[in-house]
């Protein structure tokens, strides 16, 4: 098994649990479900914003602790401040130290929108990522059919929740695109062997069709990679580790944006 075989086995064992906790009912009574979402492309697509989704990550499974001292609320919100798009919380536990008290405490400190970073893979994950107070849903091609990105894209928008697909190939894409759709991402990083490279998303970027949002992830250190990757028609950009594993994320990312 790689890395991403042992996420998915594990994630199946936790979102069975989970289902026991914390019921649908209970889902949908809490308090930011019936919350009216906020639009990605709108954010997105902004003048005055950078285009950038600022990722707060504490861990990972090939690099270990990358910064476990930061708080959400805080780097969050000096991301929003710095001009962030949106944000990316990591709400997986096992792997990555996320927290999905991480997301409502980034919900809270923020008017702009959140992303769920998680391995999605049940219906139950979509509607609880409502009640945390997301805004946006991940869905990786790598971990689901076709048929399971249909069904888990369509729930997200009769819930009002935007999707992201994330894609590392063309066989992915091809294979995985849907009219509820709204913004296709291409990984930087194997997920399989945690390679990274910013050629995926050059050789990438013709075949994603005009009408989904088009986000690079992952990999981007510098403002020329995200300037050259503007040239080529990419709008968003997800950068996590190049801000978290600095003592100061907020302010890195202030830093970084002054060479936008």
């Amino acid at each position: 098994m790689n890395i991403l075989d042992k996420i998915v086995a594990h994630k199946k064992r936790e979102v069975d649990r989970d289902k026991r906790e914390t019921t649908y009912i209970e889902l949908e009574e809490s308090e930011y479900f019936h919350r009216e979402t906020y639009s990605f492309r709108d954010f997105l697509l902004a003048e005055d914003r950078t285009g950038i989704i600022a990722e707060f990550k504490r861990k990972s499974p090939s690099k270990g602790i990358i910064n476990d001292e930061a708080l959400v609320k805080e780097v969050t919100k000096q991301y929003a401040d710095a001009g962030a798009s949106a944000l990316s919380v990591l709400t997986d536990r096992n792997f990555f130290g996320g927290r999905k008290l991480d997301l409502k405490r980034a919900r809270r400190a923020n008017t702009i929108p959140v992303l769920r970073k998680d391995f999605m893979i049940d219906e139950y994950q979509i509607v609880e990522a409502k009640a945390l107070g997301a805004d946006i849903i991940l869905l990786i091609a790598a971990i689901l059919t076709p048929a399971e990105i249909k069904n888990l894209a369509a729930l997200a928008k009769s819930l009002e929740l935007n999707v992201l697909l994330e894609v590392h190939n063309l066989e992915e894409l091809e294979r995985s695109i849907d009219t509820n759709l709204d913004a296709i991402g291409v990984n930087n990083r194997n997920l399989a062997d945690f390679t990274v490279s910013v050629q995926n998303s050059y050789d990438l970027v013709e075949h994603i069709p005009s009408e989904f949002l088009k986000i690079s992830e992952s990999a981007i250190s510098d403002t020329q990679t995200i300037k050259d990757l503007k040239k080529v028609g990419f709008q968003g950009f997800l950068i996590g580790e190049n801000f978290m594993k600095q003592a100061d994320p907020g302010k890195a990312m202030q830093e970084f944006v002054k060479g936008l």
